[in-house]
């Protein structure tokens, strides 16, 4: 099993097929002009509004996260910064259903929660565990099929296609535990790509990775949310979040509960830059 933590990924309903868009691609799924082609990630129906109604989350005993009230618009791409124990991850896995919320609401609008993709801290997973990045990327397509329907050519072809789409063409028989942090970063990103969902959760998604790699994930980032996914991603990098995040939520500060003064555009939320935070080892990560 590839998650430490959590158990096998439930079946979804059927997905939408991936989309045809106008335009030629090359093999690693560009365009003429070098960018990456949209109908590489796929085609989505607009996700509903998510509403936290005075959620508070308890882990180990302890409320680490209190009170929190907002919404992540359909369509939003949202920064969740905060120094560390703030409640982050653990906000995600609220919002994916992986952990029960200890009072108030989590409103997905319908969504079922199997709908929500989450891209995990590396840390956090288990890359001693022999499986190759073309089956780790075709995992992405256990969500869509469910897990006892046989994941065919055609299926493994799109995470040819995805690998391809970041960067890891040809590399799809290589094992996880011989890849680079970078490299094994992609090949999340190429298995999310996979999971075609309408609402994305990525927990830290750029550190321990070079800063070409963190540009091209950026860039699939930005195409997410071009394609109308709402994305909410931990991130320690102010700089980052002020030059390609449009809204904030900032945990920790004193003022991402009740006025919601620390949930919204990002110009105004960090208005006074906080200090930043360092970033954790992967051995403090899994803790």
């Amino acid at each position: 099993m590839l998650y430490r933590n959590h158990g096998p990924i439930a079946a979804l309903p059927p997905a939408l097929p991936l989309g045809r868009r106008r335009g030629a691609t090359d093999a690693g799924g560009r365009g003429a002009d070098g960018r990456l082609d949209r109908r590489v990630l796929g085609s989505v129906v607009n996700p509903p509004p998510i509403r936290l109604e005075q959620v508070t989350l308890r882990r180990g005993g302890h409320d680490v996260l209190r009170d929190l009230t907002g919404t992540f618009a359909p369509g939003s791409l949202t920064a969740l910064a905060g120094p560390n124990g703030a409640g982050k991850s653990t906000l995600l896995h609220a919002l994916c259903g992986a952990l029960p919320v200890t009072s108030g609401r989590i409103d997905l609008g319908g969504l079922d929660p199997r709908a929500i993709a989450l891209l995990p801290q590396e840390g956090r997973l288990d890359r001693s565990f022999p499986i190759s990045c073309r089956d780790v990327v075709a995992l992405g397509w256990s969500a869509r099929l469910g897990l006892f329907r046989r994941i065919g050519a055609g299926q493994y072809a799109v995470a040819d296609q995805a690998l391809a789409a970041v960067g890891l063409a040809g590399l799809g028989a290589r094992p996880i535990g011989a890849l680079s942090a970078g490299q094994f970063q992609r090949v999340l990103f190429a298995r999310t790509i996979v999971r075609d969902a309408p609402v994305i959760l990525l927990d830290e998604p750029f550190s321990a990775i070079d800063t070409a790699t963190e540009a091209d994930l950026m860039a699939i980032v930005r195409l997410w949310h071009q394609e109308g996914r709402t994305i909410v991603a931990v991130l320690h990098d102010f700089d980052l979040i002020r030059a390609e995040f449009p809204d904030t939520l900032l945990l920790g500060s004193g003022r991402a509960g009740h006025d919601g003064r620390g949930w919204g555009p990002t110009g105004g939320v960090l208005s006074t830059r906080p200090p930043r935070q360092p970033r954790l080892t992967a051995v403090e990560r899994a803790a």
